[in-house]
């Protein structure tokens, strides 16, 4: 292959450390967004809903794949039974597969599991619901009184770590799907009715959107941990609804009177979403109490009612999302709870829970210790890996990480105390921009996705990627040609069955980078420097801003030197040495 076929043009080095060094300080959200009010304080509960992986459903055995990860077709016969659509007659059929999921969840939320639950009817129409009812667990869920526990590190508001309290998880069947469809017309897909649900419900004890988003973010990642939920919120497998409610502090930061009045916003289905909707209903439910103050009504925060609302996000012509009323919120009493008569109590072995306990494996919290710890990774970079496709990326991380190691193994020519957070920054940031809008299209050709699997495959195969960084990290090809070799190995034109070797196209196309030697170095730095005393007196005083000034000369080294042959980071080592003496000898002097 001919090196013009493989080149890209070099993407500036000293930008690229940059960028990963703001990347390794940057929050993991917002949290200094407009996070609280003045005189206010925010109350925030979660109900979050999210599907069980399971291979059937919770009281039928239609199969429960994901219609979005199977391309099913709405209705198809083999996902819908009988009972889904209520058909009379039709009985429900605990499948007791479900519980093992469920139960995988509760223990990872900390709950105590009971040994006895119960299912409960819910009552309520709406069209997605075809029985008129909903079968849930009120009375007698599945677990208890858990927690989760949220650090900074989660991307919460301020530096104390929160506790929030977990009420319950309820195993319960999910609705049909809405479709709508042009000229207000919806249709329903029966695919999605009786999907296993787990239903976790917190305490409200969150008090800031960036917590709430933090808290969605982690339960996320724990279910997907355990191996308890089928997908994440981007793919639809997992839902959060939100209570809110307002009350005004005094003066010395202590909340006035009971818990305000809540409302529910049902649906939200990113963590973006999380906090914006939490943002926009405390500042709407503020400003009505304060009209209402101001028009001198006799109890502002009556004005709030309970009810149920949804999200609108924002507009592209950069209107902010808005909440906005669904119904008026139902209570126990609408819902006439009652004991489902066609399905007996389920009895859980202390066993079953038991061995599921032994059996969790890594939390997410330990892995990211362990990113951080043994991998020298950010914590950012380490929550980045481990959120990316579904635990894929990170399980494709690792296994670059040993085939970099074992190829480095036999090497003298470098140390590996940097191979780990060197392999990151490819894996997580340069891998990305493959599929980035900017090189979404090369020669004409329509450059597919990245295909990155839960198992950590994906078009670039761990082998090639390998090479690419062992050269790159011994020296031997410089940063632009690793990234031109990177995306011809995307392309197909490089690796894979039929492609040829890294290594190969780097002979045939004498891409080794033959650099200049320390003694050349320093020469050329030394002339770099001739001339430039003006410059130099600069790095005389710590206090100057002189990061420009280093970089021209480390510029002039480069263009003085032999194309091809010089490394922007060995370049910049040679002129800080010898600006170091240059200061040392004029400071004696």
């Amino acid at each position: 292959m001919h090196a013009s076929r493989v080149r890209l043009p070099m993407k500036d080095e000293a930008k690229a450390r940059k960028a990963r060094a703001r990347a390794g300080t940057a929050p993991l959200s917002s949290t200094n967004r407009d996070q609280t009010v003045p005189g206010w304080e925010l109350t925030v509960g979660i109900e979050i809903h999210a599907q069980l992986n399971t291979a059937q459903k919770l009281f039928s055995p239609a199969a429960a794949e994901s219609h979005d990860a199977q391309d099913v077709e709405p209705n198809d016969s083999s996902h819908v039974a009988f009972f889904d659509v209520a058909l009379p007659g039709a009985q429900p059929i605990f499948q007791p597969a479900t519980l093992v999921p469920a139960v995988r969840a509760a223990l990872a939320l900390h709950c105590t599991v009971q040994r006895v639950s119960r299912f409960d009817r819910k009552h309520y129409f709406h069209w997605d619901q075809p029985a008129g009812y909903q079968i849930t667990q009120y009375y007698e869920p599945l677990a208890r009184g858990g927690y989760i526990e949220l650090l900074p590190r989660d991307g919460i508001y301020g530096e104390t770590p929160v506790r929030v309290d977990i009420v319950q998880v309820q195993m319960e069947q999910d609705t049909a799907k809405t479709l709508a469809q042009p000229g207000g017309v919806y249709w329903l897909d029966f695919g999605r009715a009786g999907m296993p649900l787990v239903e976790i419900i917190t305490a409200p004890q969150i008090h800031h959107p960036a917590t709430a988003a933090a808290l969605v973010r982690k339960i996320q990642a724990l279910l997907h941990a355990v191996d308890a939920c089928t997908s994440g919120m981007e793919a639809g497998g997992l839902r959060a609804d939100i209570n809110v409610s307002v009350r005004r502090v005094g003066d010395d930061g202590v909340a006035i009177g009971p818990l305000g009045v809540r409302t529910e916003i049902k649906n939200l289905s990113s963590f973006r979403a999380v906090e914006d909707a939490i943002i926009a209903e405390r500042n709407r439910q503020i400003a009505a109490i304060n009209a209402a103050a101001t028009a001198g009504h006799p109890d502002p925060a009556s004005v709030i009612e309970s009810e149920t609302r949804g999200w609108t996000p924002p507009s592209g012509a950069g209107e902010g999302g808005q909440t906005h009323r669904l119904r008026g919120k139902e209570g126990v009493v609408d819902y006439r709870y009652m004991p489902d008569p066609d399905l007996g109590p389920v009895i859980i072995d202390d066993e079953l829970v038991q061995h599921l306990g032994l059996t969790l494996g890594v939390s997410p919290d330990e892995e990211l210790d362990r990113l951080v710890e043994e991998y020298g990774l950010t914590p950012v970079d380490a929550a980045a890996l481990m959120a990316l496709d579904s635990g894929g990326r990170a399980q494709y991380y690792y296994d670059v990480v040993d085939a970099v190691e074992e190829r480095l193994s036999t090497s003298e020519s470098r140390n590996l105390d940097g191979v780990r957070p060197f392999v990151a920054n490819w894996v997580l940031h340069q891998l990305g921009k493959l599929t980035a809008e900017k090189v979404a299209v090369m020669e004409g050709q329509e450059v597919a996705t990245l295909g990155m699997t839960s198992e950590g495959r994906c078009r670039v195969p761990v082998e090639s990627l390998a090479d690419i960084l062992a050269f790159r990290y011994q020296g031997r090809i410089t940063a632009g040609v690793a990234k031109d070799l990177l995306f011809a190995v995307f392309r197909g034109d490089v690796g894979g069955e039929e492609g040829p070797l890294v290594e190969q196209v780097i002979a045939a196309a004498n891409l080794w980078f033959d650099e200049i030697t320390p003694e050349e170095y320093r020469a050329l730095a030394q002339e770099a420097l001739v001339g430039e005393t003006g410059t130099l007196k600069l790095f005389l005083s710590p206090k100057k801003n002189i990061q420009g000034k280093l970089q021209y000369l480390v510029g002039k080294l480069l263009r003085m030197g032999p194309e091809g042959r010089t490394d922007p980071q060995h370049a910049e080592a040679a002129v800080r040495a010898e600006i170091e003496r240059w200061v040392e000898e004029n400071r004696k002097a």
